[in-house]
């Protein structure tokens, strides 16, 4: 799977969000400064080369939708993650995290909870 660069990503975060859009409703739900209609345009065309999108034609005009799910581009990008910055390691992403403040102990005990949950479904 290719990866998406950051305007990319938040297109497609909008997508994956509307399930179906033309480049106006893209445009109508990015933050502002609203970026023109030609540059959603060109993101659209190079998400289709890529892959990540398909669309309808209805004429003068496309209908977008997406082709890669978001749990599936998240857990690429995670793993991606950890692999380039935690030398695949889990437990040093989480430390790290923890180390930073930015995970606390309630935090890991729900991390702890929903994998023994998964465990348990998923024997």
């Amino acid at each position: 799977m290719k990866k998406l660069t950051k305007a990319e990503e938040e297109v497609m975060m909008v997508l994956w969000r509307l399930e179906k859009a033309f480049v106006k409703e893209i445009i109508a739900e990015l933050p502002d400064p609203k970026p023109h209609y030609n540059t959603i345009a060109t993101i659209m065309k190079i998400l289709v080369e890529k892959s990540f999108v398909g669309y309808e034609d209805l004429g003068k005009t496309y209908r977008y939708y997406p082709l890669v799910g978001k749990e599936v581009y998240s857990k690429k990008s995670v793993s991606n993650l950890v692999k380039g910055y935690f030398n695949g390691s889990m437990a040093n992403m989480v430390s790290f995290f923890v180390k930073e403040k930015d995970l606390s102990v309630e935090d890991l005990e729900a991390i702890v909870k929903a994998m023994k949950e998964n465990e348990q479904n998923n024997p």
